[in-house]
This record gives C-alpha cells, structure tokens and sequence, in this order.
C-alpha cells in the first residue's frame, strides 16, 4: 500500500477510535503504532512508543505543567480569587455591566498565577456569579463574562497552552509564554469593549447599578492586587530577563504562592492535597497525550503526508494568509467537537510543517493556535468552560451559557485578525528577550 493512503487510512481510524470513545491520547499510540509497524516493521514500532513514552515523561523541563497547576491550586487557597475580585467590583462596578467587567479583571489576574482555563473559571464562578445574582444580572450575561473570562487562563501567562505547543513544536516554551502577554491583555479588554456595548444595547442585562464606592475604599482595596502582579511580575519578569527558565519560574513562584498561603493561614490539608492531585491529574494526561501525538507525527512522518502537504500548500499560487484563514476555519471546527489540548497535539504534526512552508513564525502563530484553542473553550457542543460554568450555576441551562460566549466569540476572532495584520504585537517582546 501506498504510505500516503496508509497515513490517510491512520487518521481517519484516529477519528474512528474517537468516535467508538477511546482517549485520544491511546488512539493516537495505537495507530501510531500499528502504522510504524505497516509501513516498517514490528522491531521499530516497539522501541518509538517505549523510548517516547519514556522520554516525554522523563524530559525535565515538562516538570514546568504540574508546577504552573499548582501556583493556581495555591492562588485559590489563599483567597486571591476573591481579593482580585473584590478589587476589581469596587473601581469598576459603576460602569455598564460593571460586576461582569469586574469579573473579567479578576480573570486576567486569577490567569496571571494560574496556568489553567477551566480552574480560572471554575473558582471566579464561585466568587462573582452569587454577586451578579444578587444584582439582578441576567444570566446570559453573568455565565458568559465567567466562561469567556475563564479562556484567559489559557492566554494569559502561566500558559498551559503555550507549553504543549512549545513540547510538540520544539519552540522556546519561554518566548511562547512572553509572546502572550500583550494579546491575553487587548482580549481582555475586548472582552470588557464587548459588555460595555452589549449592556449599553440592553440595558437589561444588567438592570441594577449596586452603591457607589467611596475613593478611600477603593485605594484600600488595592492592597488585594499587589500579591497576583509581584508574582506575574517574579516570574514572567525573571524568564524575560534571562535570570531563570520556566521550570524554574514555575518552581519559585509554586514556592512564593505557597508561603502566601501559609502565611495567611488558609493552606489546609485539603487544599494542599487538591491541588497536588490537580497537578498530578492534568500533568498525566497532558504527557500521555503528547507522548501519543509523538508516536502517531513518527507514522505520518513515515508516510510523508506533513512533507507533500506543505510542500503542495507553499506550491499554491495564492496568498498564504489565505491558507492561514482555512487552519482558522478548521481550528474553529474542530473546536466543536475536540477539547483544546486534544485539538494541538492531533493537528500540530500536520499543520505545524504547513505553517514553517509558507514562511510564517513559529512562535507568532503559537499565539494564534492558543487564541483558537480558547474559541474552542467556549464553542458548542464541547465546550469545556462551559460546562464547568454549569456546574456552577447549576440553575442556569446550558443553552443559555452558550448564548452568553457567542459575542465574546467575536472578540477572539477579532484579535486573530489584529495580530494577523500586525505580528509585531505578539513578536517585539520575545524579539528582546535577554536570553
């Protein structure tokens, strides 16, 4: 058989295997596997998944993932949750939608110390949808802010996202987690553009304007904000100046997060032992699913479909951006169906080599695929923010959650087009990277 029908026959069986309800990490090992041994031989097939499975799970700098889990684990014990919400409410509630737009604030902090989409939005429910209820908010309004707010912690660094694109494409994991700052911070501000208009439009939405709040208040509660910047600032700062790497920006700021917590006297030991489980949870099937992805990009290697792909998309005579708008389009499909992390590592080896043919930089479109990713946070029918946000308000139908992400859907479709326009925005801060 031909290796391009074989690799064409392994992926659709990958999709197959999805379908019957195998974990995509497993179906993307055992076609794999069964591919490198059709198209080579049984000897080479065993030793790839040993030495990849072995090697992914004994390579030091993934230890960055259960490290990044952890500082969010932390963050929520030590009550930053609702300090940054807290601060947020008080300068911002007078405002259109203000306790939502309060509610975006605190993501963006809660997503500067945690490394996690889901955590994000599952702690933030807790703490801001009882005060947009009581405010009269309309649910459409409140579960959306939450959800939408939650895709920042995949933004926003501490990434999660950025580290498995930097583990399947080989890129600096460091210049990944800068090159999302300054995007994770204009979503975050077109998120608050797009309740300031929605609010304006209907008013109803947010019916009740809560008291106003005296300015030696609001200076006050300032003091909840410095704990969550010196930390971003710690870590982020000290992998941009060179001082440390992300595994161990990971580990100190794991350490500070925890001393902050014991300090304040809110680390129990059920705390303690969640958010190790936690780490240990999501570090599992974030390494098994690389480890799979690895197996199956050596069968599609071997069937030389990355290689004539990219090959046939530079030979086309159109515009790459043009190209670029289908692997949009695709991610935005796949997203209904497929969870973020799964959605990286089954179409990196394929469209990673695409995107290098037609001249476009790695770490620029890291950004993008993150940005897609999030957009599949909050796509229907899968998406995981927003059954997270359910399980929360548990009184509020699904369908109205999801009616609550579509115009912030649109913010994040607007800031892939900026960057695409401008790449500069995501490129100059890794560009002075000191090391």
């Amino acid at each position: 058989m031909d290796p391009v029908i074989a690799g064409i026959i392994g992926t659709i069986l990958v999709f197959l295997l999805l379908f019957l309800g195998m974990p995509i990490a497993f179906a993307l090992m055992f076609v794999g596997f069964a591919g490198i041994a059709y198209l080579s031989s049984m000897e080479a097939a065993l030793p790839v998944v040993a030495r990849t499975v072995y090697g992914v799970s004994a390579y030091y700098p993934y230890t960055v993932i259960p490290l990044f889990i952890v500082m969010g684990g932390f963050a929520g014990s030590s009550g930053m949750t609702r300090e940054l919400y807290t601060t947020f409410d008080k300068w911002l509630r007078r405002l259109p939608g203000g306790l939502s737009i309060a509610t975006i604030g605190a993501c963006a902090g809660f997503a500067a110390v945690s490394g996690s989409s889901v955590a994000t939005a599952a702690t933030m429910g807790t703490v801001a949808l009882p005060e947009m209820k009581r405010f009269n908010y309309h649910p459409r309004l409140a579960t959306g802010s939450i959800a939408a707010g939650g895709t920042l912690g995949f933004l926003i660094p501490p990434s999660i996202g950025f580290v498995v694109y930097g583990m399947l494409t080989e890129q600096s994991i460091g210049k990944l987690l800068i090159a999302g700052m300054i995007p994770g911070l204009i979503l975050a501000l077109a998120y608050i553009g797009i309740i300031i208009v929605w609010v304006k439009l209907n008013p109803s939405l947010a019916p009740a304007s809560p008291e106003a709040v005296g300015w030696g208040e609001k200076f006050s509660s300032l003091l909840g904000v410095w704990e969550p910047l010196a930390i971003f600032f710690l870590v982020m700062g000290g992998i941009y100046l060179g001082f440390f790497t992300p595994t161990e920006a990971g580990a100190i700021g794991a350490t500070v997060l925890f001393l902050v917590a014991l300090i304040k006297r809110k680390l129990g030991w059920e705390n303690l032992t969640g958010a190790l489980k936690e780490a240990v949870r999501i570090s599992v099937m974030v390494l098994f699913l690389v480890a799979g992805a690895n197996v199956f990009s050596y069968f599609l290697a071997l069937s030389t479909i990355p290689v004539k792909v990219a090959a046939w998309a530079a030979g086309l005579d159109v515009s790459p951006y043009l190209i670029h708008a289908i692997i949009v389009v695709i991610y935005l499909f796949l997203g209904c169906f497929l969870d973020a992390i799964s959605m990286m590592v089954l179409t990196m080896p394929v469209i990673f080599p695409v995107v290098l043919a037609l001249g476009f930089d790695p770490i620029w479109f890291g950004v993008i695929a993150v940005l897609m990713m999030e957009a599949g946070l909050i796509t229907p029918p899968m998406g995981l923010n927003i059954y997270t946000v359910a399980g929360v308000a548990k009184d509020t139908p699904v369908e109205t959650i999801f009616r609550g992400v579509a115009p912030f859907l649109l913010a994040i479709f607007v800031i892939v087009f900026i960057i695409t326009l401008f790449p500069g925005i995501v490129l100059f801060l890794p560009e002075m990277m000191l090391k």
